[in-house]
């Protein structure tokens, strides 16, 4: 499993994590040893958040590093309405508990919401000073987002974004991408897969993942995951409910497309016009 620098940290991650949303829809016997297995593969990217399954996918998340804290590199989040600056300590408080653990590696704001993010980042900080988050980020920000951020944190010392980001969901390369390489912030890419429209074998786009596929003895799916973690600053956290699905999201890890190939992914699936606003789910 290919892995590389997380933005200015000193972490190095596997360029394919494993994301938790919707995990534990699968049950906690399938989903854990998913994550467990992924584990196994050298996949230590782990992604959740208080959001996902009311608290569930944290738990199960804490069930999988139980034992094995030191393999895993977690990241959970902050919903924006418990931002405050108690509210993020609170919040962080009760993700520990629940993932089982004394630090959180990377914590992030879920996205923008009402409170100031002066006391968002303050929280942030004073969690950090405890050492009981490693490093913090945001997710789902725009530009004006990130200079908004900038003009408080006026040394970009966060380590992500973490946007959605698919094959037919290409807007982050129109601005939010360049400006975090510009600055040297990770960009951690959530559904890269879609949500649900996945292109299928018989679609003339799905018939040029299956052909490139075929070239690298690999599936649609991983040829789609090392589009999207071609450049050095993307990294990406498919979701998986069962083992085998975990190994195919990791033999995407080392997976290099030729130019030619990327070229014709890219002629394949148009990024499309800059939107008014970037898209979330």
């Amino acid at each position: 499993m290919q892995r590389r620098r997380f933005g200015f940290t000193n972490y190095t991650l596997s360029v394919i994590g494993q994301g938790t949303w919707y995990i534990e829809e699968a049950g906690r016997g399938s989903a854990l040893a998913a994550l467990l297995r992924g584990l196994e593969l050298g996949m230590n990217h782990i992604d959740t958040a208080e959001m996902y399954g009311g608290g569930e996918a944290e738990r199960i998340v804490g069930q999988a590093i139980a034992g094995r804290r030191d393999e895993a590199f977690v990241v959970t989040k902050v919903l924006p309405q418990n931002a405050t600056r108690a509210g993020t300590l609170a919040a962080c408080e009760r993700s520990l508990t629940r993932l089982g653990t004394d630090h959180i590696d990377c914590y992030l704001l879920h996205w923008r919401g009402p409170h100031p993010l002066e006391e968002t980042v303050a929280a942030f900080q004073i969690l950090q000073n405890d050492g009981k988050i490693l490093s913090w980020g945001v997710s789902n920000f725009d530009v004006h987002d990130l200079e908004d951020l900038r003009a408080v944190d006026k040394d970009v010392t966060w380590a992500c974004n973490q946007v959605l980001y698919n094959l037919r969901e290409r807007a982050i390369e129109h601005a939010v991408l360049p400006w975090c390489e510009n600055y040297g912030v990770a960009v951690t890419a959530y559904s890269p897969f879609g949500h649900g429209n996945f292109p299928g074998p018989r679609t003339p786009e799905g018939r040029v993942l299956a052909d490139i596929a075929g070239a690298h003895g690999a599936t649609p799916r991983q040829v789609a995951l090392a589009f999207l973690s071609r450049r050095p600053s993307v990294f990406a956290i498919p979701k998986a409910s069962t083992p085998q699905h975990t190994e195919e999201n990791a033999g995407a890890g080392d997976l290099r497309l030729t130019d030619v190939e990327i070229d014709r992914i890219d002629r394949g699936f148009p990024r499309g016009p800059a939107p008014d606003r970037l898209p979330m789910i």
